[in-house]
C-alpha cells in the first residue's frame, strides 16, 4: 500500500475518532482541520493511483464531511438561484 493510501486511511480513522469526541461548536473547528488536511491527501492519492480511486476516496471523504458539502450546496444553490453568479 502507497504511502498516499495509508494517510487517507489515517485521516479517515482520525474524522471518526475526532466525530466521536463531544464538541461545544457542533464539531466544525475539527471540519475545517479535517478539510485542510484532506485536500492535500485526496490530491496525493489521485496523482498516485489516478482519477478513480481519487474520485472514491473523494466520496469517502464527503461521506464523514456531510454537512459542509450540504452548506456548500445550499449556498451555491441561492447564489444560483438569486442571479448573483457574477457578484
Amino acid at each position: 500500500m502507497s504511502l498516499s493510501l495509508i494517510l487517507a486511511c489515517i485521516w479517515a480513522v482520525a474524522a471518526n475518532v475526532l466525530a466521536m469526541i463531544p464538541s461545544r461548536d457542533n464539531h466544525w473547528r475539527r471540519a475545517y482541520w479535517l478539510i485542510g488536511s484532506g485536500i492535500p491527501i485526496l490530491g496525493m492519492a489521485t496523482y498516485d493511483h489516478g482519477p478513480w480511486i481519487g474520485l472514491l476516496l473523494m466520496l469517502g471523504g464527503m461521506s464523514i464531511l456531510r454537512w459542509p458539502v450540504i452548506y456548500l450546496g445550499r449556498w451555491v444553490r441561492r447564489r444560483w438561484q438569486s442571479g448573483d453568479a457574477d457578484a
